[in-house]
């Protein structure tokens, strides 16, 4: 991000005609690219670096939320060839942003050199009825990325967004058996149960696109040791190995890894790891129950087990 900040200021102060001291200069600068604290965040739309453009992303991270998609993408967001889309963009599940075409899709991009691979990630594509087929229409060959965890704790964890959501917003909230339990019955229509379906979804992707065209993160692992998984995607993705185990610390007091590059630190919001309720153990029993026969069919379709319950 340095060198992109570098090059913007010394293309600006050549078309005013002006020394690269100049002070007022740096602020008409500082006007136009707004910095954030690392190279995945907004890029200016005014000044491009020499040697970049905005490119229709190559690898698309397509989900599932609450699987670990905001991690997998800051951690990868490490490695040099790789910059990454700052915001989630709702384009191939979303009727009203993929009416408006290919081209605003672009627009969205950050950046890029030739030997960089961008990436998006909405983590709603897994899930929506349509977003394969869009995005099989719009790339046939593209590779995606796809971090999955144990179903029942992507449940608890979906569940646990939504209720700090709205207590935020100062909404009623409900305790999570009363949402997941109705008549004394799994309330299989929740749709944090929905999403966690991972045989159904998948099922609809494997329509447009090969196996090997669908990397599978292991979420459970990766915020327990990220670098393993980060050098499959890097294997997957053709990519030399540029992350290091380095690159992270444990911070004991959030409970999770942070990113250590470019000789700066970070953690994800605040919101991430933010601690889920107690359930009920029958609930928690129903749930591993209930979704137990879909695992074991998402486990042959993707030829590979996950030790969830």
């Amino acid at each position: 991000m340095a060198f992109l900040l570098v090059s913007a200021y010394l293309l600006l102060a050549r078309a005013h005609g002006a020394p690269v001291e100049n002070g007022a200069l740096m602020e008409t600068l500082k006007s136009q690219v707004v910095l954030f604290g690392n190279k995945s965040e907004h890029y200016s739309a005014q000044v491009r670096p020499p040697g970049t453009s905005r490119r229709i992303p190559q690898t698309i991270i397509i989900g599932v939320r609450k699987g670990g998609t905001r991690a997998l993408l800051e951690m990868l967001d490490v490695h040099p060839n790789i910059v990454v889309a700052a915001t989630e963009v709702h384009y191939f599940d979303w009727d009203e942003n993929y009416m408006k075409g290919i081209d605003w899709y672009r627009s969205l991009m950050p950046f890029s050199y030739e030997n960089q691979i961008t990436i998006e990630k909405t983590p709603g594509y897994f899930t929506s009825p349509q977003a394969p087929e869009r995005i099989h229409d719009m790339n046939s060959s593209i590779k995606l990325l796809l971090i999955l965890r144990d179903p029942t704790e992507r449940v608890i964890s979906d569940y646990t967004q939504v209720y700090y959501n709205r207590l935020e917003s100062h909404k009623p909230v409900q305790l999570f058996e009363d949402i997941v339990i109705k008549n004394g019955a799994l309330n299989t229509k929740y749709k944090a149960i929905q999403r966690s379906l991972y045989d159904i979804h998948m099922e609809r992707w494997l329509k447009h696109f090969h196996l090997d065209q669908i990397h599978i993160v292991d979420g459970n692992t990766l915020i327990k040791d990220p670098l393993p998984e980060l050098q499959k995607v890097e294997r997957f993705l053709n990519l030399p190995s540029r992350i290091m185990s380095s690159n992270f610390y444990f911070n004991q007091t959030k409970g999770f890894y942070c990113i250590r590059s470019d000789g700066r630190e970070r953690c994800l919001h605040e919101s991430k790891g933010r601690p889920h309720p107690v359930v009920n153990s029958t609930v928690l029993e129903q749930l591993y129950s209930y979704f137990r026969e879909h695992n074991t069919k998402f486990y042959k379709m993707i030829n590979h087990s996950f030790d969830w319950h």
